[in-house]
């Protein structure tokens, strides 16, 4: 499967040019975060796994604890499983997490412009709960408590609906098969479709196709009823405001009169009983020194508002 000059191969900070950029400027796309988590999280689980785990069927303990147990419900305080289980690949095989990542990558930026990242995230998450719930059950109907493949993980559920999704939007959009072989999106997601239908009729193959099939009708469900997941999502958490009490007033004390104020007060004082002919020379100096100072503040005050 390749890309050329098609609109889901552009990423959306790429300026529009063809084909599949690694270094495309801009904030990185969700679907891009949420390979890089992935990754991650792969990561922690090869730092987890014993050298002997080929052997010995131990895969450390994040392999073991996150992932997807067909008796999950009746330990119901790990039901994060059906979830986790979405973030975790085979530790022993490369391919299993690059195929996975591979295909989220090319179609979830799409489908991502298409919803936005808030609806996109919510209906990913949502898809890998519902694909995990539909493997468990059609592995409790058919086996019980007792399945040979007791363990579920991987990101294949999620991919599923993401893809379906993308060939519901884009049915005529052209994905390219090695590179070479164009075929329509909806053709190209009616023979996965028919591939996991096959493969779960086989019930001696490992790969969980029930899974698949649980993201892909997921995928279809949301488009054919025009589901919105975020209205449903709380935003965010803050924590209550206390109520509002009365007003409190600030008391400002005067500012202290200068000594230029004090001797105007002394003079206005001066003239009010002995009149302006008490004065002195220096004193009349003093008041038109006051009213040039006070002139000034005037003027600066009127163009300041």
């Amino acid at each position: 499967m390749g890309l050329n000059d098609r609109d889901y191969g552009r990423d959306p900070n790429g300026g529009g040019q063809p084909g599949i950029h690694l270094g495309a400027r801009g904030p990185l796309t969700l679907t891009t975060k949420l390979v890089m988590f992935t990754f991650s999280v792969y990561l922690l689980q090869l730092l987890t796994t014993p050298a002997d785990a080929q052997r010995t069927g131990n895969f450390g303990w994040v392999t073991h604890f996150f992932s997807l147990y067909t008796d999950t419900l009746t330990r119901p305080w790990q039901v994060f499983e059906f979830l986790t289980y979405g973030f975790l690949h085979s530790p022993t095989d490369f391919w299993h997490i690059l195929g996975n990542m591979f295909g989220l990558w090319m179609f979830g930026r799409t489908v991502e412009q298409r919803y936005g990242k808030r609806e996109y995230l919510n209906f990913y998450l949502a898809a890998i709960v519902f694909a995990g719930a539909a493997w468990y059950v059609s592995e409790f109907l058919a086996y019980g408590l007792q399945a040979p493949a007791p363990t579920m993980l991987g990101a294949s559920g999620g991919l599923s609906a993401v893809l379906i999704l993308f060939a519901l939007n884009f049915p005529r959009q052209q994905i390219y098969l090695y590179g070479i072989i164009g075929i329509p999106a909806w053709l190209f997601a009616l023979f996965f479709v028919g591939s996991d239908l096959m493969g779960a009729m086989d019930r001696t193959s490992k790969i969980a196709c029930t899974a698949h099939l649980g993201g892909a009708l997921f995928a279809v469900l949301y488009f054919r009823f025009g589901w919105k997941i975020s209205p449903w999502i709380p935003s965010g958490w803050s924590l209550p405001r206390p109520r509002k009490g009365p007003k409190l007033r600030i008391h400002e004390p005067r500012k202290k009169e200068s000594a230029l104020d004090q001797q105007v007060d002394a003079l206005l004082k001066k003239i009010k009983e002995q009149g302006q002919d008490s004065l002195t020379a220096s004193e009349r100096r003093t008041l038109e020194k006051a009213s040039r100072e006070y002139r000034r503040k005037e003027s600066e005050k009127d163009e300041g508002s």
